[in-house]
């Protein structure tokens, strides 16, 4: 089921990273009922690309084709070039964003790692921000956090990652 309560809708007004992301964290069973609802691909060309996938070929692959054609449908084929290049730096490479908008805090003696991730909007609470770092979701600066009581400096900026696809960049004053 797809709906806004459930936030698991693509809207055709989204940013072309953020359709490209979702359609791309579709399971392969779920992506051929995309691919018949909103694809215009023919029946014979579905059928081409499900004899790929059960003679060996990535269904990652066959769901690119999908996220570049909506994308493409609704922003334009530079943007769902966009959208693929930043998708295989982030998850295939393991890359930052570029043009990642700078959110400033203060507070002169630091700030807590849990409050950081919910201020900057990684998380939803600091209860949250703290259940990702016991994952091992959470980054600074490319390194694992491990340590839940970590104090962020002030006069100084991070780039934080929460799980692979939100990330901040934070300074602190």
């Amino acid at each position: 089921k797809m709906s806004k309560s459930l936030n698991n809708y693509i809207g055709i007004d989204e940013p072309a990273k953020e359709i490209f992301g979702k359609l791309m964290s579709l399971s392969d069973e779920l992506m051929w009922r995309y691919y018949d609802l909103i694809s215009l691909k023919t029946t014979t060309e579905l059928n081409v690309f499900k004899n790929e996938v059960q003679n060996g070929k990535n269904p990652k692959d066959i769901k690119i084709l999908l996220a570049m054609e909506i994308i493409e449908r609704y922003h334009s084929r530079l943007m769902a070039e966009d959208a693929l290049a930043d998708f295989e730096l982030r998850f295939t490479q393991g890359g930052i964003p570029d043009n990642l908008p700078l959110i400033t805090l203060h507070n002169n003696d630091g700030l807590a790692i849990s409050t950081v991730l919910k201020q900057a909007n990684l998380v939803s609470s600091t209860s949250e921000g703290l259940r990702m770092i016991e994952q091992g979701g959470v980054k600074i600066n490319g390194d694992k956090v491990s340590d839940k009581s970590l104090i962020l400096a002030h006069n100084n900026e991070y780039v934080i990652q929460v799980g692979k696809r939100k990330f901040a960049k934070v300074e602190i004053r």
